[in-house]
């Protein structure tokens, strides 16, 4: 990728492309229309996702084709328990994000004001021709929101449908409903952050709203084909109470459906967050039973070792159909249609004949000129 001013490269950067989503507004400040935060920069200003930029009277993505990294996980890791079990994913991000949530476990690249970390570089082919190589099922957009590296992620998720290769986007969820529907039409699947279920911990704790989070979900699920699951990290003092887990959880079942499986994670101190205590086990093991009670048939514990609350058992005859050790399937018991073996129900996901064999590893791989 050469850096030269073209009539098509105006910028002198390859890096740095044109977007659409924004205005002008009266005062003479151009609002980014991206995102809920909806920045309003003058020349040379960037939005607080600090990828955002305005240049030449417009705003521009300033890390287009350049990652933090590319590493290929297994996809339970995103994590993901109903959409290609076992199988490879090749995972990567930029730098930026347009939250500020003060325990976030990727500051070091969410809150990146250096571009040397991004030190990769890699066009959409590329990526698309290395899952490919590499035999991945998917390629995920994570470790910093993909929101905020919009025209990227399309692109890449273009060139990765054009060869039968999948896209999964690891988001909060926090976007505008027209750049939402254009994300979303090159999506096959999500996880989405539910931060929490209270205005006040959107606000005090990550600097952004609950309910723009709710919309996407909502359009997620029913307005899409988008596979979804949903995780939350659950944090002592903050989001952790049984009142809120219940009101949580009653929502999704209600507005979402009773299939959208839901994790459950354990928090570590981290960031802006250091005298937090760590999420005791019993905690996730009690959201796990509340969801359930209220009708998730699919609710799981993450970053704690529960073989149990990992695994994926049938909604109508409680058998185990998938079995986990971390990210290792210790047993399948699905049909090559994706049903019960026991019984024959359905079980809802995204599955194919054969579980896939990668296991629990994680390679990290260059890609970059």
């Amino acid at each position: 990728m050469e850096n030269t001013t073209t009539p098509e490269n105006p910028f002198g950067d390859d890096s740095i492309v044109p977007t659409k989503y924004w205005h002008k507004l009266e005062d003479g400040r151009i609002q980014c229309d991206l995102c809920p935060r909806f920045c309003k920069l003058r020349e040379g200003q960037r939005g607080l996702c600090f990828v955002r930029e305005r240049l030449h009277d417009q705003i521009v993505l300033t890390t287009y084709g350049r990652s933090s990294g590319f590493c290929i996980d297994p996809i339970e890791k995103k994590p993901l328990n109903h959409f290609l079990p076992g199988t490879p994913v090749l995972s990567f991000g930029t730098a930026g994000c347009n939250l500020a949530c003060k325990y976030c476990q990727n500051w070091d690249i969410s809150k990146s004001r250096e571009m040397k970390t991004l030190a990769d570089r890699a066009t959409p082919e590329m990526l698309a021709e290395a899952a490919e190589r590499y035999g991945c099922r998917s390629v995920a957009y994570t470790y910093n929101d993909p929101v905020i590296f919009h025209e990227y992620a399309i692109d890449t998720a273009k060139a990765c449908r054009a060869r039968g290769i999948k896209s999964v986007a690891v988001t909060a969820g926090y976007v505008c409903p027209e750049p939402r529907a254009e994300f979303y039409q090159w999506m096959d699947a999500a996880n989405v952050d539910l931060k929490g279920f209270t205005e006040e911990f959107y606000w005090k704790v990550t600097g952004g709203h609950l309910e723009p989070v709710l919309d996407t979900l909502k359009y997620i699920k029913h307005e899409t084909d988008v596979w979804l699951e949903i995780t939350t990290l659950v944090i002592p003092g903050y989001n952790d109470s049984e009142k809120e887990i219940d009101e949580m959880t009653q929502w999704v079942v209600d507005e979402l459906g009773p299939d959208v499986p839901m994790h459950f994670t354990a928090f570590h101190p981290d960031y802006k967050m250091q005298d937090v205590p760590p999420t005791p086990p019993q905690t996730l093991v009690r959201a796990r039973e509340i969801a359930m009670k209220n009708g998730v048939r699919y609710a799981y514990t993450g970053n704690v070792h529960d073989n149990e609350g990992q695994s994926t058992y049938c909604h109508h005859c409680g058998k185990k159909l998938i079995g986990r050790d971390w990210y290792v399937l210790s047993e399948w018991n699905l049909t090559p249609e994706g049903h019960c073996k026991f019984c024959n129900t359905p079980c809802a996901g995204v599955f194919e004949a054969e579980p896939g064999d990668w296991g629990p590893r994680r390679l990290p791989i260059r890609l970059g000129d």
